[in-house]
């Protein structure tokens, strides 16, 4: 074994980093967005990786399609998929402009292809072209991520408006059905789908009673999918985020409760996007070649 492939004692003995400090470990202070919520008014700065994912060429060559990929874990994933390699394509509303903007400026800088999507989920049309886009930009579709999400906090059952409920659905799963159905005809073997579900698949909070449905109908979709993409050697998984500090829960509507925000899990404290990233990386490479149907949990240790 030649020097340059040994490891220095110093690296040998390091300790690996404790998981209960590595990053933000104490409670958030109040505060309050306006749906859907913004990187620069989200105090403290959510942490995407920016400064620490470093990439081995895992997705070199391919083009991904992250929907919600403007901020939180949309866009972790999209900075760690260019820093693999590949071309990143992002839908995100338009009013969330300037943080797609700097999510594409990171794309760039990692020397892939950025393509911005503006618009609305919730339209059937809007939702299958930002696949014909994507393809048209790039020539082809590797990887599919189903990120985009709506959550809002709801006092109890009786006092949800219909158009609410109407929002979570048409955002959660009226737009990821219509993605994925768009996407597949041009998904080659070794291609992959990804769902960005949520713990409160398995453990739903009554504030998140019609999210935490969508969220349940996204692992069905998943492990049912799977088995009949599985023939055509398209893999589909899904990933079990937990309490994750993104712009989504302080414009979730429940000030109060961000001081406790992810105390309650075993490393206590709420993970970060950039903590999500690896575990869409090994269902979108090569390496993750035999995991379909499978729902990966990120959640600090709390159980599904």
């Amino acid at each position: 074994m030649s020097d340059s492939s040994q490891q220095t004692p110093d690296a040998l003995d390091s300790p690996p980093p404790d998981p209960r400090s590595g990053y933000h470990s104490g409670p958030f202070p109040k505060q309050e967005q306006e749906q859907p919520g913004l990187t620069a008014k989200t105090e403290p700065t959510p942490d995407h990786g920016e400064r620490s994912y470093q990439g081995h060429g895992r997705l070199e060559g391919k083009a991904a399609l992250i929907t919600g990929g403007d901020s939180g874990i949309g866009r972790a994933v999209a900075i760690a998929f260019a820093r693999e390699g590949a071309d990143v394509a992002i839908s995100y509303l338009p009013e969330e402009e300037a943080d797609a903007k700097a999510t594409a400026d990171l794309i760039q800088e990692a020397g892939r292809r950025s393509l911005l999507l503006p618009g609305d989920g919730r339209e059937e049309q809007f939702s299958t072209e930002i696949v014909e886009r994507t393809v048209g930009e790039f020539g082809r579709l590797d990887v599919l991520v189903l990120n985009a999400a709506y959550q809002k906090n709801r006092d109890s059952l009786d006092s949800t408006p219909t158009d609410e409920f109407d929002r979570v659905f048409k955002t959660n799963l009226y737009s990821l059905i219509w993605t994925a159905q768009a996407a597949v005809p041009h998904m080659k073997p070794g291609a992959s789908i990804i769902t960005t579900a949520s713990i409160q698949a398995f453990n739903p909070s009554p504030g998140l009673f019609d999210y935490a449905m969508t969220k349940a109908a996204q692992v069905a979709f998943t492990k049912a999918i799977a088995q009949e993409l599985g023939p055509k050697g398209i893999r589909v998984n899904a990933v079990a985020p937990g309490p994750i500090w993104t712009p989504l829960i302080p414009a979730t509507e429940w000030p109060d409760h961000l001081p406790e925000f992810g105390q309650d899990t075993p490393l206590g404290r709420a993970g970060q996007p950039a903590e999500l990233a690896a575990a869409y990386v090994l269902l979108a490479s090569d390496e993750g070649s035999y995991i379909s149907g499978a729902v990966l949990p990120v959640t600090g240790g709390k159980g599904l």
